[in-house]
């Protein structure tokens, strides 16, 4: 297959074959990104939190 026919297909195939979603859909996945985003960032952050602590208590043993 040639590098010409190979880029004529792909076009043809973004254009004519691939299902674009829709503005809303598009909004929608956003906001569900953002969402997960925020409760995945607060996980961690509880994490960082929690470990701190806990070396802070077992250095503190020793100090």
């Amino acid at each position: 297959m040639s590098a010409k026919t190979y880029v004529k297909e792909s076009i043809d195939e973004l254009v004519n074959k691939v299902t674009w979603p829709t503005w809303a859909e598009l909004q929608n996945s956003a906001v569900v990104v953002m969402i997960a985003s925020l409760i995945i960032a607060f996980a961690v952050a509880l994490m960082d939190l929690t470990f701190k602590n806990v070396m802070d208590l077992i250095y503190g043993m020793f100090y």
